[in-house]
């Protein structure tokens, strides 16, 4: 099995941006669907193995508690990507035009171009704390001021592993990307897997990285570490009833947050939603679970797009850490070959500083 030491930087780097991208392509048939029995049902009772467009298979809909059933992603086919996917190829976009001479991230700078790109055909959903700080910039709002207080994790920074090569600029890039959002975990969420992906790209294995990384952090991260930790050895465990479960990674996800009665339809299960309190330990159970599997990125990011729920944010983290562990070549050759922007990101990508002067051989 190959791992971190075996690997070059530009697998390394291609791995994490690719496998983030890959496993939020995966995710857009399901995105929002809450219902795993619904998802194993309609995908043939087996796990997802291709892209699909928004509900394929499902009726073109899926049922985000809370917001309802609808097209979440009305402007995408199968092989393109979430917003999630959509902020990780804005971000390396920018990132590419200001890289002669490298400099720090600025969220200045990049405005003019998340805006541009807002207006003309975006194509998939348009989260709130985007609407509302596109609303800000509108009305002249300070850049310091920018965002809204959504605890949602959204991870958009991935192509930054190719232009930073230290750890606290890879975190002021992971916070800067996340300019819609200042809750403290929301912004914690992509400095924790920033920093585990830097170390797994220095040589620490995912799991080792992770608890360094939760100790270093401390708190709410370092409990919310643990839970996962703690709940994959449970699922794990063949004298448990959670791994006699059928459908044992959905209950998993949904046992490490509250169940969020906010008065709508039905409660909301936050361990498979957005917030961080989900998102976080969920991304961490599905790494831990299929590390040290000979093809545990394509099985952990099957396993998480069968789930449901937000499964693209927990995808863009998953396929990050593990991707940046196993390499770009552990990318199914036909997720490849099916995912629209590959060559149009690859070439960006070479262009960033870690990439810029090497030979480009990965992902051939």
């Amino acid at each position: 099995m190959k791992g971190m030491n075996d690997l070059s930087k530009e697998e390394a780097i291609k791995g994490a941006f690719f496998g983030a991208l890959v496993g939020d392509a995966l995710c857009l048939g399901t995105h929002y669907e809450y219902d795993a029995a619904k998802i194993f049902k309609a995908y043939g009772n087996r796990p997802l193995d291709r892209f699909m467009s928004p509900g394929e298979m499902m009726g073109g809909q899926t049922h985000g508690i809370g917001w309802g059933e609808r097209n979440y992603h009305p402007g995408k086919r199968a092989g393109g990507t979430t917003d999630y996917g959509d902020y990780n190829i804005l971000v390396l976009e920018h990132l590419a035009a200001t890289s002669d001479p490298p400099r720090a991230l600025s969220v200045a700078a990049m405005i003019p171009h998340w805006m541009n790109r807002l207006e003309n055909g975006w194509g998939s959903w348009i989260c709130t704390m985007t609407q509302e700080t596109y609303a800000q910039v509108k009305r002249g709002t300070p850049i310091e001021h920018l965002g809204g207080i959504s605890n949602a994790m959204a991870i958009r920074h991935v192509a930054a592993h190719a232009y930073y090569d230290i750890e606290e600029d890879l975190v002021d890039a992971a916070r800067k990307a996340m300019f819609t959002h200042r809750d403290t975990h929301a912004l914690g969420g992509g400095e924790f897997f920033a920093r585990v992906t830097h170390r797994v790209m220095n040589g620490a294995t995912p799991r080792d990285a992770i608890e360094s990384v939760a100790s270093f952090m401390g708190g709410f991260f370092e409990q919310k570490a643990a839970q996962a930790i703690a709940k994959c050895a449970e699922e794990a465990d063949p004298s448990s009833a959670l791994s006699q479960e059928a459908f044992s990674d959905d209950l998993a996800l949904t046992s490490m947050a509250r169940l969020w009665d906010i008065g709508r339809s039905e409660p909301i299960k936050v361990g498979k939603a957005s917030p961080t309190e989900g998102t976080l330990p969920g991304a961490v159970y599905f790494i831990l679970k299929y590390a040290n599997q000979e093809d545990g990125l394509k099985q952990a990011l099957q396993a998480n797009a069968m789930v449901g729920g937000d499964n693209a944010s927990r995808s863009i983290a998953i396929g990050m850490v593990l991707g940046a562990y196993k390499g770009v070549h552990a990318i199914p050759s036909a997720w490849k070959e099916t995912l629209d922007q590959w060559d149009y990101c690859e070439d960006l990508l070479n262009q960033l500083p870690l990439l810029k002067h090497r030979p480009t051989t990965a992902g051939k």
